[in-house]
C-alpha cells in the first residue's frame, strides 16, 4: 500500500514568498533610484540652461538703460531678474566713474592749456585807428629829393615834403612821418595808396632846349616803396603812363593813382618816388599820399 506524497511545508512556503518580496522590494529600489536620478539630472541641466537665459534672453544695454523703468512688485521675486538688476547697477556705476574721472582729466589738462593760449594772444582791447593822409606841399623845392640820391631810395626822386598839420585834408592817426616816410606803428593787413599830378605849362622864360625836352614823348612813373632791414628798398607799386603834349598846347596835365593792400611790419616805412620831378605837381587836391590799416 502506498503513502500519498507530501506538500511543501509551511516554512518553505513562507520563505519563498519572503525571497520574492526581497526581490520586489530591490526591484522598486533600483527604479525608483534611477528615476529620482533621472530626474535630478534633467533639474539641473534645466536650471543651468535658465541661468546662462538670464543673461542672454534680453538685450542687457536694454535691460540697463531702462533699469529704473522696469522695476516692479512681480520682478522683484524672481531670481533671474535681481541677477541682471545688480548687474545693471553695477555696470552703471562703473560707467559713471570713468565719465567722472575723463572730464575731470579734461578739465585739469584744459586749466593747464588755456593760460598758456592766452598768454600767446595779445590783450584784446579797443584797437586804436591808424591812418594817414598826406597832401601836396606847395613848396616845390624842397618837396623831392636830389636827382643823384642814395641807391637804398630806390628809382625816381623820392617825395620828401608832404603837408601832415591838419591844414586842408591831411591827418596823421598814430602813424609818424619821418622824412616824408610813414612809419609803421603795428604789424597788420594796410590799405596804401597815392596820386601824383603832372603838369606841364609853357613858360616864354623857359629855355627852348628845356621846353623841347619836356615836351618829347616820355614815360610818367609813380613808384610805392617798403624799407624794412634789408638793404634796399622793396617796389610795393608802380604805375605809368607815357605823355605826348602838342607843341600848339599852352599847358599839359596827367596824374597816375594807385593802390593796393599790403601786410606791414611794426618799424617799417613806406614813401612815394616819381620820375619827371621838374613837371610834378604838389597841388594839395591832386598829389596826395596815405594808408590806413584794415587788420
Amino acid at each position: 500500500m502506498m503513502l500519498p506524497a507530501a506538500g511543501p511545508s509551511a516554512g518553505q512556503t513562507c520563505g519563498a514568498v519572503l525571497v520574492v518580496a526581497v526581490l520586489l522590494q530591490s526591484v522598486c529600489v533600483a527604479v525608483t533610484f534611477l528615476y529620482f536620478t533621472n530626474e535630478l539630472k534633467q533639474l539641473r541641466d534645466t536650471y543651468s540652461k535658465s541661468g546662462i537665459a538670464c543673461l542672454t534672453g534680453e538685450e542687457i544695454g536694454n535691460f540697463i538703460q531702462n533699469l529704473d523703468l522696469i522695476e516692479s512688485e512681480d520682478r522683484a521675486a524672481d531670481p533671474c531678474w535681481q541677477v541682471k538688476w545688480h548687474l545693471g547697477k553695477l555696470i552703471k556705476k562703473m560707467m559713471s566713474r570713468s565719465y567722472e574721472e575723463n572730464m575731470s582729466a579734461v578739465n585739469a589738462e584744459s586749466a593747464l592749456t588755456l593760460p598758456h593760449t592766452e598768454e600767446q594772444q595779445p590783450p584784446r582791447g579797443p584797437v586804436n585807428r591808424i591812418a594817414a593822409h598826406l597832401t601836396g606841399n606847395s613848396n616845390r623845392k624842397n618837396s623831392l629829393s636830389p636827382r643823384n640820391s642814395s641807391p637804398r631810395r630806390g628809382h625816381g626822386q623820392k617825395i620828401n615834403n608832404w603837408e601832415s598839420s591838419r591844414k586842408g585834408h591831411s591827418f596823421l592817426y598814430n602813424v609818424e612821418l619821418r622824412n616824408g616816410e610813414l612809419v609803421i606803428p603795428q604789424t597788420g593787413f594796410y590799405y596804401i595808396y597815392s596820386q601824383t599830378y603832372f603838369r606841364f605849362r609853357e613858360n616864354e622864360n623857359e629855355d627852348s632846349d628845356l621846353l623841347a625836352q619836356i615836351r618829347n614823348p616820355k614815360q610818367l612813373v609813380q613808384y610805392v616803396y617798403k624799407l624794412t632791414n634789408y638793404p634796399e628798398p622793396i617796389l610795393l607799386m608802380k604805375s605809368a603812363r607815357t605823355s605826348c603834349w602838342s607843341k600848339k598846347a599852352e599847358y599839359g596835365l596827367y596824374s597816375i593813382y594807385q593802390g593796393g593792400v599790403f601786410q606791414l611790419k611794426r618799424e617799417d616805412r613806406i614813401f612815394v618816388s616819381v620820375s619827371n620831378g621838374d613837371i610834378v605837381d604838389m597841388d594839395k587836391e591832386a598829389s596826395f599820399f596815405g594808408a590806413f590799416m584794415i587788420s
